[in-house]
């Protein structure tokens, strides 16, 4: 008999899978609405909503119920700044993945708690902060240092660039 998996088992190899899949599709296209991360063991793309305004980003993923797997959201900053973010009527928890200007992975917050209204650091000299669901940056080994690659990213300091040769 075969070793019975649990959902989350499964739930897991299958985003696994679609983010195999979709990352050589995404090595020669990027889009607005991807993000391709990459690390020295693994990568994965996220299809994103993209919050690039002060409206955008204060209503981020507020007031949503779920969010499948292999979607997340980028907020985009038109300059680094030091942020913070919150979780202020947000019902489902999320990873909070903190960018660099360079596309550079430089803080990974975990899970955040639903509905906690207390600040989450996310650094200095942060332009993009990508939102996933909660619990995934772990299982696919997200840490400081991936490289994120999205057209929001100036391809003159981008760690990643985002062009079709890529």
């Amino acid at each position: 008999m075969g070793k019975r998996h649990s959902r989350s088992q499964v739930a897991l190899a299958a985003l696994w899978l679609i983010c195999a899949t979709e990352r050589g599709a995404a090595e020669t296209a990027c889009s607005e609405s991807r993000v391709d991360l990459r690390w020295p063991d693994g990568g994965a793309v996220f299809t994103v909503e993209v919050a690039d305004d002060d409206a955008e980003r204060r209503l981020g993923l507020m007031n949503r119920d779920r969010m499948s797997a292999g979607h997340g959201m980028l907020f985009v900053y038109d300059t680094p700044r030091t942020v913070a973010f919150w979780m202020k009527n947000t019902r489902i928890p999320l990873d909070m993945i903190f960018v660099g200007a360079d596309g550079r992975v430089r803080k990974v917050h975990e899970s955040a708690e639903p509905l906690d209204e207390t600040p989450i650091p996310g650094g200095e000299d942060i332009q993009f902060v990508l939102e996933i669901n909660g619990g995934l940056a772990r299982r696919l080994g997200i840490t400081p240092g991936a490289e994120l690659r999205h057209p929001a990213i100036d391809s003159d300091v981008a760690a990643w660039v985002c062009d079709a040769k890529s």
